[in-house]
């Protein structure tokens, strides 16, 4: 199921909706980095292309860090 959170990218208040496993993923990363989840999606966010939509950045992001995480 879906969870849709609410976060500021860049002054602007955008919703992005993800799978919960996904969320908790990016939690975890964001907490290995010592960054806020907010700071997290931020930098994913600014590091994205233009063709790529933000929540599958989001989802790449978390399979890809969490498999070295795990490494």
């Amino acid at each position: 199921m879906l969870e849709k959170r609410s976060l500021s990218l860049s002054g602007h208040r955008t919703s992005v909706a993800l799978e919960g496993e996904f969320w908790a993923a990016l939690e975890m990363c964001a907490a290995a980095e010592g960054l806020s989840l907010g700071a997290l999606v931020t930098r994913i966010d600014a590091g994205r292309g233009p063709e790529r939509p933000l929540a599958s950045a989001l989802r790449v992001y978390a399979l890809t860090r969490g498999r070295v995480m795990n490494s």
